[in-house]
């Protein structure tokens, strides 16, 4: 039977939400396999021309919802500049192939395409294996921005809710809500433009306060599809006002102090990376991450990690 065309908008910014759910039996991608899926999210959304909304990345799929731009929208220069971020600044696009690498770019089927492919030679090479990971096509669907957006995001971030892996949404750093509280939203991986205008929010604080609240809100009705957010964790979250605190922040950060490789002061991390930087590669340029909640803290990952 012939394939069922996908519902893809190229005159306008559109927004998607993907699914794609893994061929093997069980739950396969365990959590540094979760790190190097949403590294690969990270790293191509700095290629493509998508403002990334969402995500989870379960143990057997991944939930994503992105902003996928039309071709129309992009200029030359975008597209260069880009693609000298991404391969280097001596990189250069045939100027024969401008026109081709544009509509790739604009293309949510490319961009999940290169996501799963990288993931799948990731896989196999760290399990010595061959074959297929991910069963078949990814499913995807139109989401109209506003109210709907929000709902679907907060679907996606109570995945981890409903299948009783964590308590609190926040709790699961594979997640958009647990990357927006855990990292703070590192390298501005998150777009929080939901096009809900009825919040007439400018601080990009306030908007995720609000829609921690709407999460929690959501996730406390029992829908029938898995576990709720308890009543008390709630109550507590509603106390608060749905802020983090600084405390709760620092608690976050914690697994800074068990996962880096080097940890302590800028300076400090900066002569460790220097003498160990020649098992990495010439070219390796790391970058520091400060620590949330205590000032003048940096980590650095630990040597092979990705």
């Amino acid at each position: 039977m012939p394939r069922i065309a996908r519902f893809i908008r190229s005159d306008q910014a559109t927004v998607y939400h993907v699914i794609s759910r893994t061929a093997l039996s069980g739950l396969p991608i365990k959590d540094t396999d979760k790190d190097y899926l949403l590294g690969l999210i990270k790293r191509l959304s700095r290629l493509y021309f998508v403002d990334v909304l969402g995500f989870a990345v379960m143990g057997n799929h991944f939930h994503l919802v992105a902003r996928m731009h039309p071709e129309d929208e992009i200029s030359n220069s975008d597209i260069i500049k880009r693609w000298q971020k991404y391969y280097g600044d001596e990189a250069q696009v045939p100027t024969d192939r401008m026109v081709e690498v544009k509509k790739r770019l604009c293309s949510l089927g490319a961009y999940v395409k290169d996501i799963k492919q990288n993931f799948t030679r990731y896989y196999n090479k760290k399990h010595r294996r061959q074959g297929f990971f991910w069963g078949g096509r990814f499913k995807s669907m139109i989401v109209q921005e506003g109210s709907t957006l929000v709902n679907l995001l907060a679907y996606v971030d109570l995945n981890p809710i409903r299948a009783g892996i964590v308590k609190k949404p926040e709790d699961y750093r594979w997640s958009s809500l647990g990357y927006h509280t855990q990292t703070g939203n590192k390298d501005g991986l998150l777009d929080i433009d939901f096009g809900l205008k009825e919040w007439n929010e400018l601080d990009p604080k306030e908007i995720v306060r609000k829609y921690r609240q709407f999460v929690y809100e959501t996730g406390a009705v029992d829908a029938g599809k898995g576990k709720t957010i308890d009543q008390k964790v709630v109550e507590k979250a509603r106390k608060k006002g749905y802020k983090i605190s600084r405390v709760e922040r620092f608690r976050y950060r914690c697994r800074y102090f068990t996962d880096s490789g080097v940890i302590g002061g800028k300076d400090f991390v900066q002569e460790v990376f220097d003498q160990v930087k020649h098992l990495l590669g010439s070219k390796d340029t790391r970058k520091f991450t400060p620590v949330g909640g205590v000032e003048g803290l940096y980590s650095m990952k630990r040597l092979g990690q990705t």
